[in-house]
C-alpha cells in the first residue's frame, strides 16, 4: 500500500509542483525528471506519483505500478534517442539504489535512466 505523501520527502514535492524540475515524461502514475547532478549524457529520473519508499517497497506493495516505472524508462530512453537499435554508444541502464549503503539518497523509489555514452561493467 502506498504511503501518502511525505512533506520532507522531495520527490514528492516535485510530484506536487511545489519544487521545479525540469519534466520530460509523464503518465497518469510516473513522473519523469532530467536529474540535477548527470552522470551520463542522459540522465532521468523516473518516480512513481505514490510515495514508497525504495524499489523493494515498491515492487511489494504495488507491483503494477513497479511495472510503469520499468515501462516509462524505456519511453524515456526512446524519447532521448539512447534505446537501441543503434551504434556503440545507443543503449541504456536502469538503475535502482536501495538502500544508503548503495547509494540512495531520496527515500522515494526512484529509475535512473543512463544512456548517451559507454557504460562499463561492471559499474563502480
Amino acid at each position: 500500500m502506498a504511503e501518502e505523501p511525505q512533506a520532507d520527502c522531495l520527490f514528492c514535492k516535485i510530484v506536487a509542483g511545489d519544487v521545479p524540475a525540469t519534466i520530460v515524461h509523464e503518465t497518469d502514475t510516473t513522473l519523469a525528471f532530467r536529474d540535477i547532478n548527470p552522470q551520463a549524457p542522459t540522465h532521468v529520473l523516473v518516480i512513481p506519483k505514490e510515495h514508497h519508499p525504495d524499489a523493494a517497497a515498491l515492487a511489494a506493495a504495488a507491483p503494477q505500478l513497479a511495472a510503469d516505472v520499468l515501462r516509462a524508462a524505456g519511453e524515456v530512453a526512446a524519447q532521448e534517442d539512447i534505446a537501441p537499435p543503434g551504434g556503440a554508444t545507443v543503449g541504456y541502464r536502469i538503475v535502482f539504489n536501495t538502500g544508503a549503503g548503495a547509494g540512495q539518497t531520496v527515500w522515494h523509489a526512484h529509475a535512473h535512466v543512463l544512456g548517451g555514452r559507454g557504460l562499463n561493467w561492471p559499474p563502480g
